[in-house]
C-alpha cells in the first residue's frame, strides 16, 4: 500500500464523526472513519495548499464539519485563496515547524527528541504492513501525525474491504492491527496534543481542526473499546528523556585493536 502525501479532501467531508461499536459498524462507517483520518492528516502533514483550502470552503464542506460543531471564523472563511494560504503557512511555520513550536511527531511529543523509539517501531509496523511513503514537498518523519493518520486510514479502509467481501478473517486481522497502533501510538499522544494545539493556534482553522482531531480520537478509542493512558498531557515542554545507547562491553575501544599504535 502506498501513501500519498500530497492529500486532497473529498468533495464531501464524512461527518459527523461515526462512533458505532464494532458490532454496529458497517462498510460505510469505516469509509467515513478512513476519510476523517486523511483529511486530519492532510491538514497536519504539511502547510495547506491551495486546492486543499477550496475544497475545504465549500457550502457543502463547510456544512459537513458544522454538523460535527466546527465553526471556523471569518479569518478562514473571508480571505481570497492566497492570502489565506499565507496566513495558514506562517501559522503552520509558526506552530509545527519553528524553534520553540509543537512539532507533529510521535517521538517529539514523549521523548522530547527527534528519532527515538517510537520512531523506529512504526517504521516496523509501516513494513510488516507494506504501507510505505511517497515523497511530498518536504520531508517528513514516519512518526509523524499526518503519516500515521494515513496510516490507520489504510487500515480503516482494509476493514471496510474485508467486510464488503465477507472475509472476517481478514476483518478480524485489520482491527486487531487498527487497535494495537491506537494502543501503542497515537492513542499515547494525540489527544493531548490535540488540546494543546486547540489552546496555542490563533488562526481557526488550525484551532478547530486540532478541536476535531480530540474528539475523532477519543470517539475512535471508545469505538475500539480501548483503554489508553494520554502520555502526551497538552504539555508546553517536553522534557528530553535520555538518549539511550546500546553497549557492547566485548567490543574494543578506539586503540585496542590488535596492531593499533
Amino acid at each position: 500500500m502506498l501513501n500519498d502525501l500530497a492529500l486532497e479532501p473529498a468533495a464531501r467531508i464524512p461527518l459527523p464523526i461515526p462512533v458505532a461499536t464494532h458490532e454496529e459498524a458497517t462498510q460505510e462507517d469505516y469509509l467515513a472513519r478512513a476519510g476523517i483520518c486523511r483529511l486530519l492528516a492532510g491538514v497536519f502533514v504539511e502547510e495547506a495548499r491551495p486546492a486543499f483550502v477550496d475544497a475545504l470552503r465549500r457550502p457543502e464542506s463547510l456544512d459537513s464539519l458544522a454538523e460535527a460543531g466546527l465553526r471556523f471564523g471569518k479569518d478562514f472563511t473571508a480571505p481570497d485563496t492566497a492570502a489565506l494560504c499565507e496566513a495558514l503557512a506562517i501559522e503552520y511555520s509558526t506552530l509545527f515547524a519553528a524553534s520553540g513550536g509543537f512539532p507533529p511527531v510521535e517521538s517529539v511529543r514523549l521523548t522530547g527528541r527527534y528519532q527515538q523509539e517510537p520512531l523506529f517501531a512504526v517504521r516496523e509496523t509501516y513494513k510488516h504492513a507494506g504501507f510505505e511513503l511517497k515523497k511530498g514537498r518536504f520531508f517528513v518523519f514516519e512518526d509523524q501525525l499526518g503519516v500515521e493518520l494515513s496510516f490507520v486510514a489504510e487500515l480503516l479502509e482494509g476493514c471496510a474491504a474485508a467486510l464488503a467481501a465477507g472475509d472476517q478473517a481478514a476483518f478480524r486481522r485489520q482491527e486487531r492491527e487498527l487497535k494495537r497502533f491506537w494502543t501503542v501510538h497515537l492513542g499515547k499522544w494525540v489527544r493531548g496534543y490535540a488540546r494543546l494545539i486547540e489552546r496555542a493556534a490563533e488562526q481557526s482553522f488550525y484551532r478547530e481542526m486540532a478541536r476535531l482531531l480530540g474528539e475523532f480520537a477519543e470517539a475512535e478509542i471508545a469505538a475500539l473499546r480501548l483503554r489508553i493512558d494520554d502520555q502526551d498531557k497538552g504539555r508546553l515542554v517536553v522534557p528530553k528523556s535520555e538518549v539511550k545507547v546500546e553497549f557492547n562491553p566485548d567490543e574494543p575501544v578506539c586503540g585496542a585493536c590488535p596492531g593499533a599504535k
